[in-house]
């Protein structure tokens, strides 16, 4: 999804009901100059790839989200995963750049998958101690050679792409 697609996706989201491309143009007009034909391509083009459905109402459409903001996220991240060569070294290095909010975040998003009584006791000293977790990294990439751990070579929570590192790719 390009800048201007996600824009107008956010307001379609954030206002949770079937939307205009007047409101929408009216609401962008706040940030940026922008004309009521791109915004109705836009619309269109959103609506051709799925991500809005469109109901007529006399000359004009209303556009209604057909998933959420999460369900979008969720399918970025599936796809990047799947297209990976090796998931697994995928995951650890995404869970490698994780800060410890969005671990926690990601170990209740597990808790809720799998129920109460599926959860098992944490049984990875590495989520609750930093050192734990380097180590346990290093020793991973020691037994995985062709994983690459970004857990190992930069801080926990730090983003080799944000600080101008390497990416791995």
């Amino acid at each position: 999804m390009g800048e201007l697609e996600d824009a107008v996706m956010t307001r379609v989201w954030k206002w949770n009901r079937p939307v205009t491309v007047r409101e929408v143009l009216e609401d962008l007009q706040q940030e940026r100059s922008i004309a009521y034909t791109t915004v109705m391509t836009v619309l269109d083009n959103l609506h051709q790839k799925g991500w809005v459905r469109r109901e007529a109402e006399g000359r004009a459409y209303r556009y209604e989200a057909v998933s959420t903001r999460a369900a979008y996220a969720a399918a970025l991240m599936n796809e990047a995963w799947t297209q990976s060569d090796n998931p697994a070294a995928a995951l650890v290095a995404f869970f490698g750049m994780m800060s410890p909010e969005q671990r926690e975040a990601l170990r209740d998003a597990v808790r809720m998958v799998q129920g109460p009584e599926e959860t098992p006791a944490p049984q990875n000293p590495a989520a609750e101690n930093p050192a734990v977790e380097k180590q346990t990294a290093e020793k991973h990439a020691a037994e995985n050679p062709a994983v690459q751990n970004p857990a190992v070579e930069n801080p926990v929570g730090e983003n080799p792409a944000a600080t101008g590192g390497e990416t791995g790719r």
